[in-house]
Formats: C-alpha cells, structure tokens, sequence
C-alpha cells in the first residue's frame, strides 16, 4: 500500500511539497514584480500568484495565477505566462536553491471569482429569508 494514501484514498501533498511550492511561489512573485514582458497580454498587468503545487518529485510546477485588477482575462493572461514559462524557469533557477528548477504550467486562478459568487449566492439567500444586516 503507498505511504501517502489511507482507507479513504490519496491524503494530500507531502510537506516537502508543500514547502517546495512556498518556495516557488514566494520567488515567482518576486520576478513578476521585478520583470517587463514583451507580451501584450502581460504588459502593465499586475500577476496574483495564489497557490503552487508540486508534483511528487518537484519537477513540475502547476502555478494558479489571476491578474490583480479585474479588466484583465485570467486565461489570457495565464496562456502568456505559459509562453514565457521558459524566460521564468530561468530566473527562477537562479533564485532557488533546489536540486532541480521545477517545469512551470500556469492555469487561471478562478478561486476568488468562486469565492465571490458565493458571497454574492448567500447574500441573495439572506436577503429573502428576511436576514439583512443593512
């Protein structure tokens, strides 16, 4: 039977990976604030990195991203740093201290969207049933 897994299925990330992504993502904010793309998509945009998971061997790095103000599109956006995944593995070699420089996949952080919907959902459900705090 695997170590990572119990009666209920797989239990998560290692805190080895979980460490790994902190690492990640603490130095990919770092180059994002430092850097200018050539790329429309990302010229003046501001990048939110949320989340980075590793995979098992931290070779890959699957990185959540959305743009800071809203007007951008979060698919756009994370397409353009697919293309400079390249440009930013490199940097990010130079400013981590791990055996490999992991292979960056970017996707399109739509957690706040969802968290807002809720928000939005429940306020609606409150404001029927009579609970309006205004």
């Amino acid at each position: 039977m695997n170590k990572r897994t119990n009666n209920s299925g797989p239990i998560g990330p290692t805190q080895r990976q979980l460490r790994a992504g902190e690492l990640v993502r603490h130095a990919l904010v770092d180059i994002l604030a430092r850097e200018e793309f050539r790329d429309p998509e990302l010229q003046g945009v501001t990048v939110t990195i949320g989340e980075v998971r590793t995979s098992p061997d931290l070779k890959h790095a699957t990185v959540f991203c959305s743009p800071l103000v809203g007007s951008e599109d979060p698919d756009a956006v994370a397409g353009a740093l697919n293309r400079a995944a390249s440009f930013l593995r490199g940097k990010l070699g130079r400013k981590i201290d791990m055996k490999f420089t992991p292979q960056l996949r970017f996707l399109a952080d739509t957690s706040y969207d969802d968290a807002n919907n809720m928000d939005r959902l429940l306020d609606e459900v409150a404001h029927r049933e009579g609970f309006d705090n205004d």
